[in-house]
């Protein structure tokens, strides 16, 4: 794989850029692998990169029904942060957060990572105590964050009014190492990074069954024919019940669409990233100008990935009350995402009852943000059978009662 650099770029820039090679391979598939992942979205990526730079196993294949970042990678609103209540949440979304730093250097690829910041605002006396225990919290857990005053919200979001109709900004929790970066550019980077390490990265190619022998996995089949493997990772958010149905047994999850939409393109207004969970909507600018806008998930199990009148009502009103001027813009598109959700709306890094399958889902609304270190963690899981970071998010805490419960935490999961 060439490396890409500005040297690259000039001297492609004189021969009209006709030198350029495909960024993954596409093979058809081979009879064995050691490793299967199923779902080759920004976790599966993630996990056959780290399958492969941490522990040497190349002789992998992931494989996807559509194509390669077309599910929830390409879909959501790019919010990276770490500031969770629960330890081992914070611990999973921070050793995220610090891997997307490094990570345009680490896969040779513009990710377009921006520590811009996230302020979540306070907007209720409950908020207000609950921020400044979570700020308590991420301090023992080493990450840093800060419960800010309204006047030092005001600084850091000029457009802001903290004078709401009826819920007034009495603060907020702000991350100032948190940000955003590029979904497409992350599965591209991971793939690009996967292929050149001899990976196959197998588009168009949906899953149709998992073949057993005596309890434990021997392979799947395809659209593509039947492919053996010794282990098979799944990693396909909101329809990880399916494919753990064709394994033969049920996960404690439902899939409901998540909503989003972007306004017209504007000139800079707004720096970071504002979060009001009192009302239910979140906000910042993209590099194009457009207002990236996103609430809460549908109320119903679905999976639709259109948008609705009823989420743009609900999600605009509320965020207009918060920021009057982007009450004049133009909606320019709306899209659904399908997220998985749990009952602690905590993800499951976990061994299943079939020996080596492993599944990696339940990230709810908040599993773009979790790409790496969850490939980080899944990938240890899969070729150690145990991993620290994976530990407390495994099937059995729903049996023992032992929740990781962030609902109650932070009372939305974005």
């Amino acid at each position: 794989m060439r490396r890409y650099s500005a040297f690259a770029v000039a001297r492609e820039a004189t021969r009209y850029h006709e030198g350029w090679a495909r960024a993954w391979r596409s093979p058809e598939p081979k009879k064995k692998y050691d490793v299967i992942i199923v779902g080759a979205g920004g976790h599966g990526l993630a996990t056959a990169f780290y399958l492969g730079r941490n522990f040497g196993i190349t002789n992998v294949a992931i494989l996807e029904k559509g194509w390669l970042g077309g599910g929830n990678t390409g879909r959501n609103t790019t919010i990276i942060r770490s500031n969770y209540l629960q330890d081992p949440s914070a611990a999973i979304y921070e050793k995220s957060r610090s891997l997307y730093e490094t990570m345009s250097q680490d896969l040779n690829y513009n990710v377009m990572y921006s520590p811009r910041g996230v302020l979540m605002l306070a907007q209720t006396e409950h908020e207000v105590r609950g921020y400044k225990r979570t700020a308590h919290a991420n301090a023992l857990q080493g990450v840093d964050t800060e419960f800010v005053s309204p006047e030092r919200v005001k600084q850091l979001v000029p457009i802001i009014s903290l004078d709401g109709p009826r819920y007034p900004v009495l603060g907020g929790l702000w991350q100032a190492r948190a940000g955003t970066g590029r979904h497409d550019a992350v599965a591209w980077g991971y793939a690009r990074a996967c292929s050149d390490m001899g990976m196959d990265i197998i588009q168009q190619c949906e899953v149709t069954g998992v073949r057993k022998d005596g309890g434990k996995v021997v392979g799947v089949d395809t659209t593509k024919g039947a492919i053996d493997c010794d282990k098979l990772g799944v990693v396909v958010a909101g329809h990880s019940g399916v494919l753990a149905e064709m394994a033969g047994f049920r996960l404690p999850i439902e899939s409901v669409a998540l909503q989003a939409l972007v306004s017209e393109p504007i000139k800079p207004c707004m720096d970071i990233v504002v979060m009001a969970n009192t009302v239910h909507g979140y906000m910042s600018q993209s590099d194009k100008g457009e207002m990236v806008i996103g609430g809460g998930a549908d109320g119903y199990n679905n999976y639709t990935q259109r948008g609705s009148f009823h989420h743009i009502e609900e999600t605009v009103r509320a965020l207009v009350e918060t920021f009057p001027m982007i009450s004049r813009l133009k909606m320019l598109r709306q899209w659904g995402g399908i997220v998985d959700m749990t009952g602690d709306r905590s993800p499951i890094l976990s061994k299943t009852p079939v020996e080596n399958v492993f599944f990696n889902c339940g990230w709810g609304t908040g599993g773009f943000k979790a790409t790496p270190g969850s490939g980080w963690g899944f990938a240890e899981l899969v070729a150690k059978g145990y991993s620290p970071l994976c530990e407390a998010f495994g099937l059995d805490r729903f049996r023992e009662g032992r929740f990781v419960d962030e609902s109650v935490a932070a009372g939305v999961a974005h």
